[in-house]
């Protein structure tokens, strides 16, 4: 798509993107604000002038369809001026934080590869290049194949023996979700707003539901129902074996976080600063959390461990809720906000925080039992495996721990 024309509808694209979402809204509310900062407003009309003008800058610099951009910037008026002319190219944004060091910056832009480390010495085993970043995807292993997805919209999956690859799906955009493998068919949802079901052994589509939103959380299996609860606001029960829709409850917000499903029930945090449980059976609603004090997104995926409903927020706590009630039975305070999900084993939670910490809590009361500090932020969710904890941190780091 080349960006000539003055018209809006002449750069119309029929899917639903954040570049179609701008121009949806300037043909709606042109004359009203978009941006609102300390020294400047702009109205979506103003807003959509200056995003298609820097996209045909980007385009005259030769960004195409499918290039990764960097953003490295401040929050300003200039940030999602660039970001909505890296969606009018058909390309993929990469916002990279401004204060990230130096070794954090290269981490992010070297970021494309899949790497098998020696469990027992963490020496490298091999390393498999994707082409593209790999984002917030984690790798699943499964029958002697590891798979993940990519920001370019490629599903890879790789031989654990030697990483060479086995066989490669394109969706239509980034891929952030995790993958999860149900017997012979693995799931994996993305930005184009699918769930797609693939034959593990080649990769072949069985089905693929389109949903209303961007699928960003993996997919939670339970008796044969994949539940994700995504960026259209809806908690939907899909069935693996077909792909047919089993139901749907309207959870009123957007999800970024994966549902944990627990005797009937589902919980997840969403991006409108609550945390909600529904009974499956019902397809109600049953109880809904919220802070009154601390109105930050929940983007940590819970888990459940003594009764209590446990995860992190943008807030910077770490919460333990009544799963019953939907009362907090307690919280720990991080020093910033907490994006990583919760593992849960022996009555401990493990999880991370932006804060460059790994903290070890009692599962019952909250109290702190022990903390690491890598140096780096912590997004990822620790794995636990033969007595260790495995955490890696955004400066590229992989840390082994044990007792």
């Amino acid at each position: 798509m080349t960006l000539k024309s003055e018209s809006l509808r002449s750069v119309r694209i029929q899917v639903t993107t954040l570049g179609d979402l701008l121009l949806l809204a300037n043909d709606r509310f042109s004359n009203s604000p978009a941006l609102i900062m300390p020294e400047q407003q702009l109205s979506y009309g103003q807003l959509t002038e200056r995003a298609l003008r820097r996209a045909r800058s980007l385009q005259a610099l030769g960004v195409k369809r499918g290039d990764h951009v960097g953003l490295l910037m401040p929050t300003c008026v200039e940030f999602a001026e660039c970001l909505f002319a890296i969606a009018f190219c058909g390309a993929v944004a990469v916002p990279m934080n401004a204060r990230y060091k130096y070794s954090e910056l290269a981490y992010v832009i070297g970021n494309g590869d899949l790497v098998a480390l020696d469990f027992a010495t963490g020496a490298l085993r091999w390393k498999y290049t994707t082409g593209n970043l790999i984002g917030e995807s984690s790798p699943t292993v499964a029958g002697g194949t590891v798979f993940i997805g990519d920001l370019g919209g490629v599903f890879h999956a790789v031989n654990i023996a030697d990483g060479k690859p086995r066989w490669t799906f394109k969706t239509m955009s980034e891929i952030k979700s995790s993958p999860v493998v149900v017997g012979d068919t693995v799931l994996i949802g993305s930005y184009d707003a699918h769930l797609y079901a693939l034959d593990v052994a080649t990769g072949r589509q069985r089905w693929a539901v389109e949903t209303q939103g961007q699928v960003h959380a993996t997919p939670a299996v339970v008796d044969g129902l994949a539940f994700i609860a995504g960026c259209d606001a809806v908690l939907r029960a899909i069935r693996v074996a077909d792909g047919t829709e089993a139901y749907q409850i309207a959870s009123g917000a957007y999800t970024g976080a994966s549902p944990v499903i627990d005797n009937g029930r589902a919980y997840f945090g969403t991006f409108n600063n609550e945390v909600l449980a529904f009974d499956l059976r019902a397809k109600k609603r049953v109880w809904r959390f919220a802070d009154p004090d601390r109105k930050f997104p929940f983007y940590s995926s819970a888990a459940l461990a003594n009764g209590k409903v446990i995860l992190g927020g943008r807030d910077k706590f770490v919460y333990g809720i009544d799963a019953a009630t939907g009362k907090p039975a307690w919280t720990f305070a991080t020093r910033a906000r907490v994006d990583s999900s919760p593992a849960i084993a022996g009555g401990r939670v493990y999880i991370g925080s932006g804060d460059g910490r790994l903290y070890v809590l009692d599962a019952a009361t909250g109290k702190k039992l022990s903390e690491f500090d890598a140096g780096a932020g912590i997004t990822a969710s620790p794995a636990l495996a033969d007595g260790r904890v495995i955490i890696g941190t955004q400066d590229g780091r992989l840390y082994a721990l044990g007792d």
